[in-house]
């Protein structure tokens, strides 16, 4: 599943400009950016604070606001070189603090990102999109108690966003409080009853607390509003499967395969499908497909070995657990699954080896098998 936080970019409207050539021309091409801004035709608003800044080099609401639009156009370095000069302007530019931390998170410096957000809340501890902001930066390093008491900052500050409860419901889904997560997609949902991914993620939850009928019920909402993502097919066939509802299952894989079609867990699980719907052939087809995708993983090999035992392909499913063995040793059932395949082949000696290998790594069942065919 994957888990999306949402970054809501600030538009931030600073009023006018300082003195400089002329106050009414400096009044008039700073507005005349920010209404670009708003109609988001930021290469007219560069325009217009690049003509501003040539005359009034300090004017630090320009070069906050001209670091803006470079953010928005991806020019990431070029937009903390305009907040750099807004704060040695003023270093106490709070919001320039912030902004520059979002371009640095834009940029993948979620350290230096969170010095800057840190700055911003010290000068003013009032502003919600450093909290806000910090807590996406806190996230991305796994600092999952921080994230949660900065969006709930950032709550306490603005508790009408839907946006914000949805990403701390993120943190405590990922904390593994998936109640009081439903708790917070519930208000975003009451918020916005338009989101499709609040719904799915709040299918998510309920799926790991074992309502699976509901979280059935989410996803169906999620898809009815947006039918396009892999993802929300993918998580629903998950639940189906849960239910037995193999023939169900499959029509979303198929359909989130339709949508996305080079995503190797996407046609693991859907020959998990196959294989319980008996199609030991199509199952195996899937997982030539996503070892196609992906030639690293051992679980694929491992399924693919368990189909072709199925069609009694011993000596292929041999083959496919030596390769799973040879990416990860330490699994017990593979060692067990590859003795009782070589044991089909009549290869007991080779086998039973196999067997007690599996036992060492800490098999209950493989003792079970060598009781049976290793006397």
């Amino acid at each position: 599943v994957i888990k999306v936080l949402r970054m809501k970019k600030q538009i931030v409207l600073l009023g006018f400009a300082a003195a400089g050539f002329s106050t009414w021309a400096q009044s008039d091409l700073y507005e005349l950016g920010l209404q670009s801004i708003k109609n988001d035709q930021f290469e007219e608003a560069l325009a217009h604070f690049n003509k501003l800044i040539i005359n009034d080099p300090k004017n630090k609401k320009a070069l906050n606001q001209r670091g803006f639009v470079k953010n928005q156009l991806g020019d990431f370095y070029g937009a903390i070189g305009d907040y750099n000069f807004a704060v040695e302007v003023d270093s106490t530019f709070a919001k320039a603090y912030n902004n520059r931390g979002e371009a640095k998170f834009n940029l993948g410096d979620d350290y230096g990102a969170i010095e800057d957000f840190n700055q911003a809340l010290k000068l003013n501890d009032q502003l919600i999109a450093a909290y806000n902001n910090r807590g996406f930066a806190k996230y991305n390093i796994e600092d999952l108690q921080g994230a949660l008491f900065d969006f709930s900052k950032a709550i306490e500050l603005d508790p009408n966003d839907a946006d914000k409860y949805f990403n701390r419901a993120v943190v405590k889904a990922e904390l593994e409080e998936y109640i009081s997560a439903i708790d917070d997609y519930n208000k975003s949902i009451s918020l916005n009853p338009k989101d499709p991914e609040v719904w799915s993620f709040r299918g998510v939850a309920k799926y790991n607390i074992e309502k699976v009928d509901e979280a059935i019920a989410d996803y169906d909402k999620a898809i009815e509003m947006d039918d396009k993502d892999p993802v929300k097919y993918e998580n629903r066939a998950l639940a189906k499967s849960s239910k037995q509802d193999f023939e169900g299952a499959l029509t979303d894989y198929n359909r989130s395969i339709e949508l996305y079609p080079d995503d190797p867990d996407t046609y693991n699980l859907r020959g998990v499908i196959k294989y319980n719907l008996k199609n030991s052939d199509g199952a195996i087809d899937d997982y030539s497909k996503a070892i196609e995708l992906d030639a690293y993983n051992p679980v694929y090999y491992d399924n693919r070995a368990l189909a072709k035992t199925a069609t009694e392909n011993y000596k292929g499913a041999i083959q496919d657990y030596s390769y799973s063995i040879e990416l990860y040793p330490n699994d017990p059932e593979t060692f067990h699954q590859r003795g009782l395949a070589k044991i089909n082949l009549g290869n007991n000696y080779d086998g039973c080896l196999d067997l007690n290998t599996a036992v060492e790594l800490g098999s209950e069942d493989a003792s079970k098998s060598i009781r049976e065919f290793c006397k």
